[in-house]
C-alpha cells in the first residue's frame, strides 16, 4: 500500500477540522516509548492510559493479556481512542521478546533491582515501558528479566501510585527528556503515512468499508 496516496483519497472523506488536526499532530508522534500493559482489569484504568499516551504523543499501547481484556472505558477516553492503536499480546515473556527483538529496550516500572529513580533516567534509546497490574505490579518473572527497572519517587507514606497516574508521570517526563536530548525520536514518513491511514479510517463513518473499496479497485 502507498500510504500517502491512499490518505489522499482518504481526506475527500474528512471534515476541514479533522484533517488539520491529523496533519498538525501527526508530525509530532513518537514510538521511542513504548508502553506496555500487564493483564490491566479496571476498565478506567485502561482508558486513563490510552489517554495519557495520545496526551504525549506516543499513539501505541501494547497490551498483555491473560485473565482480564483490555477495554478502555470511552467515555474517560474522551476520544482518544480514535488516534491510539492497540496491540495485544499475550501475557508472557515470549512477548516481551518480540518487542525486545523490534529494538527496544525492556523497562519495568517497578522499585526492585536497583530501580534507576525517574528523574535520574536518561532516554538513549528507544524503551518499552512496562507497568503491572492494580493489584500486584510488576510481576516477578517481568522484572528479572527486564533490562532495567525504573521507580517513581515517592513523598509521603503511601508507597505507590494507581497504575495509570505512575503512566501518566512516566509518560510526561519521559517525552520531555526526549524533547531536551537532541535524539531523533519521532516517527519515520513510512510510519506517519501509515498512521495518517489509520487516523483517517477511524474518523470516518465506514471508514475500514471505504479502504477496503479503494484498496480493491487499485487492486493492492
Amino acid at each position: 500500500m502507498n500510504h500517502q496516496h491512499t490518505f489522499n483519497y482518504l481526506k475527500q472523506f474528512l471534515t476541514d477540522e479533522r484533517l488539520a488536526k491529523i496533519e498538525h499532530f501527526a508530525p509530532e508522534s513518537s514510538d521511542f516509548v513504548l508502553p506496555v500493559m500487564e493483564d490491566i482489569f479496571q476498565f478506567r484504568n485502561a482508558a486513563a492510559i490510552v489517554r495519557s499516551v495520545e496526551a504525549c504523543g506516543f499513539h501505541k499501547i501494547v497490551a498483555m493479556e491473560s485473565e482480564n481484556e483490555f477495554n478502555p472505558n470511552l467515555r474517560v477516553t474522551k476520544g482518544a481512542e480514535t488516534w491510539v492503536e492497540v496491540e495485544k499480546l499475550p501475557h508472557n515473556l515470549e512477548s516481551l521478546m518480540e518487542i525486545k527483538n523490534r529494538g527496544y529496550k525492556i523497562l519495568a516500572v517497578s522499585p526492585e533491582k536497583n530501580a534507576t529513580m525517574l528523574p535520574d533516567y536518561e532516554v538513549k534509546e528507544p524503551v518499552a515501558l512496562v507497568f503491572g497490574t492494580e493489584k500486584e505490579g510488576v510481576t516477578e518473572e517481568i522484572v528479572e528479566f527486564a533490562d532495567e527497572t525504573l521507580a517513581i519517587p515517592m513523598y509521603g507514606f503511601t508507597r505507590s501510585f494507581n497504575v495509570s497516574v505512575a503512566a501518566a508521570i512516566c509518560f510526561y517526563e519521559l517525552k520531555q527528556k526526549l524533547i531536551k536530548s537532541g535524539l531523533d525520536y519521532k516517527l519515520s514518513e513510512e510510519k506517519i503515512g501509515k498512521m495518517k491511514v489509520r487516523w483517517a479510517v477511524n474518523s470516518i463513518p465506514s471508514g475500514p468499508q471505504i479502504l477496503a473499496k479503494y484498496l480493491k479497485e487499485q487492486k493492492i
